[in-house]
């Protein structure tokens, strides 16, 4: 319970928000909580695995894999989200992001598989 009174108080201070950019308002503990794991935990995550990937190769091999798929994916998302008639469009700087690091982690993969 003082974790979510800790990044409650955190969150009160005003520090930036993606909330605003999409929209979103928390409403209870539980969506702080919701929120911190998804954007703040699985963030953490990738970044200590490609870390670890840094010095054990198929944990790096695996690192790239996992991150190709999950970028690939979402881009994927948005642009199938945009086919509804009164949803905006997909092309944004976050979409040609993740368009590019889905075609780097392709070409990664392709050498690493090339030279073995």
């Amino acid at each position: 319970m003082g974790n979510i009174r800790s990044l409650t108080w955190a969150l009160e201070l005003g520090y930036p928000s993606f909330l605003n950019a999409v929209g979103l308002s928390i409403t209870s503990p539980l969506g702080y909580s919701e929120i911190a794991g998804l954007y703040g935990g699985l963030n953490l995550c990738l970044g200590i695995m490609c870390l670890v990937g840094i010095f054990k190769r198929n944990i790096g091999i695996f690192s790239i894999k996992f991150i190709t798929f999950l970028v690939g994916s979402i881009a994927f998302g948005r642009v199938i989200f945009s086919m509804l008639p009164t949803t905006p469009g997909f092309y944004n700087p976050y979409f040609v992001f993740e368009v590019i690091a889905f075609f780097v982690g392709i070409t990664l993969l392709y050498l690493q598989k090339k030279l073995n």
